[in-house]
């Protein structure tokens, strides 16, 4: 059985991580950096681009069951980032079983920020490598 991973922290997230960012995705939306265009849009601040969460928890997912053995990995975003949020990312194993002669293993992420509300989802498969069966 693949063991769980311990929870990882990300943040507290400043403007300058959310510019970091944009600079490295290509998405320069002003509304992740600009106080006057985020507050022209009903929000109180800039907010981080959503891809960001969905990063920091596919890393995480990497991290602990290796890049190169990623099969599959969706997402689903439930609530902005803020500056100063952290966000605290886990996955728990859901099943393991054999396909195309590799043992595979679903798992579901979730990345919560601090205050206890879900902002990302994802569900990934990762194949294990021989070692880890």
């Amino acid at each position: 059985m693949t063991p769980a991973a311990s929870p990882a922290v990300y943040g507290p997230f400043t403007r300058t991580d959310f510019v970091r960012y944009q600079g490295a995705s290509g998405d320069m939306n002003p509304i992740h950096h600009d106080e006057t265009v985020a507050r022209a849009a009903g929000y109180d601040t800039p907010l981080a681009v959503g891809m960001l969460s969905a990063g920091l928890l596919a890393t995480y997912a990497t991290d602990w069951l290796g890049a190169d053995s990623i099969r599959r990995f969706r997402t689903r975003f439930k609530r902005q980032l803020w500056p100063g949020d952290t966000l605290t990312c886990t996955g728990t194993v859901v099943q393991e079983y054999f396909q195309d002669g590799e043992l595979r293993v679903d798992v579901a992420l979730v990345g919560t920020a601090q205050g206890g509300e879900v902002a990302v989802q994802s569900w990934a498969t990762f194949a294990r490598p021989p070692a880890a069966q």
